[in-house]
């Protein structure tokens, strides 16, 4: 895996993700610190709104601003949005009012809508051969997953020395390094904008959606993420109710239970590749899906349990399994989207990804805490348990067995000569071609043995 850092670009572009990711694991630190100094006892209530915030950037700016950017190159969108999350981190430690750290946040979010789905989409041109990207995923997984872990304690580190506001400047600083390191690198000339878009913004804006809703294996797609969201909510708002109020463990127990769910990504994501090549995108993915509904309805009836010896170790171990199949599930998500878009339409479709795929976390989260406050961690469990087995039951209706990258099909009312059919075979009723999925005026949803003609 560690084999595809022998690439010159990618070292570079991976490194520059490593270094921001470092510097968002800095800022969450230092705004959780800063929402207490400003708000006080309502400091959570500050963080739950700006998390709501951004999660509301993310799932609605991400295809409008690849629409507005959609024929610009890569190098200055990216350097442009880390100069912009480094100028918020640095205007972050002197505001005052709650809804200064608002507008600064909304701010800064946008910008990491702008960065990740250009990123995300750059990356396949990078590295071309299947395997390298491949190993490009499972190292992107595992970069996310240790940055939980050691952005934390490098902030405890540092705050030994400094005051927290300090912690911005890392988080600027970070992102400076990332612009610097995708200045440098030789980047590919990606295509953008390709003809078809439409000259209309709201055209543009829907149409990474568009491709998704008119592919099979994207459509299943969207319900394998929305699986995984049920377990990763659960995980990530409940983990804390679950140790000290189901088991009555101490608070420092919660960080151990994180641990073992980062722990079960980790190991997925190392052992991702060469599972990969031997067992397909299908064969992984869809059981993960149903894993994490059988992990949900297990833990509503073990919650309803009275507490023993054995339930540390079995949350342990079903956080673990959570973590596993949440890394199952999404590290591979590139290759299908890279096997399902022109390379015109990458950033387009990354971008419908990126504010998809937060949609169905939007959904899960709430659910998670309002439920479990409500109506009790059981409930909650069993209600996101349903949502997940219901999730992958419709991945595995929408995702066909036999999934070719390229269609053949048939075109009826195509004259001879016209641009689409280079290459066509001549037959009985028709112009007999093949290519990967698109969205365009000639194809408007898969399968078809005609589209618009």
């Amino acid at each position: 895996m560690l084999s595809v850092l022998r690439h010159r670009t990618y070292r570079r572009l991976f490194t520059a993700q490593v270094i921001a990711l470092v510097g968002t694991g800095l800022a969450t630190v230092a705004l959780s610190l800063l929402a207490h100094d400003i708000a006080g006892r309502n400091a959570g209530s500050v963080l739950g709104t700006a998390l709501a915030i951004k999660m509301v950037a993310y799932v609605g700016l991400a295809p409008v601003i690849s629409a507005l950017a959609h024929r610009l190159p890569p190098r200055p969108v990216l350097v442009g949005a880390d100069l912009v999350r480094a100028t918020v981190a640095c205007g972050l430690p002197f505001v005052t009012e709650v809804w200064q750290v608002y507008v600064l946040i909304f701010a800064l979010q946008a910008a990491s809508a702008t960065f990740t789905p250009t990123f995300q989409s750059l990356i396949p041109q990078v590295l071309p051969a299947e395997k390298d990207y491949t190993s490009a995923l499972s190292l992107s997984r595992l970069a996310y997953d240790l940055e939980m872990l050691f952005s934390p304690a490098l902030a405890a580190a540092l705050l030994t020395w400094i005051t927290y506001n300090w912690l911005f400047t890392g988080t600027a600083a970070g992102f400076l390094g990332s612009a610097a390191l995708i200045l440098s690198a030789a980047l590919p000339a990606v295509p953008r904008g390709p003809a078809g878009h439409g000259p209309g913004l709201l055209h543009r804006t829907t149409r990474g959606t568009r491709l998704f809703l008119a592919t099979p294996r994207l459509r299943a797609l969207l319900a394998l993420t929305l699986a995984v969201a049920a377990g990763g909510a659960t995980v990530m708002v409940n983990t804390i109710v679950y140790v000290r109020d189901h088991l009555g463990r101490a608070t420092s127990d919660v960080p151990s239970a994180l641990g073992a769910y980062g722990a079960g990504s980790v190991l997925t994501a190392l052992l991702l590749p060469r599972l990969l090549a031997r067992t397909g995108d299908r064969a992984l993915m869809l059981p993960a899906a149903f894993t994490s509904a059988g992990l949900l309805l297990a833990l509503a009836a073990a919650t309803r349990a009275a507490p023993g010896g054995w339930t540390w170790p079995a949350l342990l171990a079903t956080w673990a399994a959570f973590g596993a199949t949440e890394s199952l599930i999404t590290t591979p998500t590139g290759r299908l989207v890279r096997r399902s878009a022109a390379p015109g339409d990458l950033n387009t479709a990354f971008a419908a990804l990126f504010s998809l795929s937060h949609g169905c976390w939007l959904l899960t989260y709430p659910l998670a805490g309002w439920l479990g406050a409500g109506a009790g961690l059981p409930a909650a469990a069993l209600a996101l348990g349903t949502v997940a087995l219901t999730a992958a039951l419709a991945a595995r209706r929408l995702w066909p067995a036999p999934d070719p990258d390229r269609l053949t099909h048939v075109h009826t009312a195509l004259a001879h000569g016209h641009p689409h059919l280079a290459g066509a075979l001549r037959t009985g009723d028709g112009w007999r071609h093949d290519h990967a999925y698109v969205i365009d005026d000639l194809h408007r949803r898969w399968p078809a043995r005609t589209a618009a003609d």
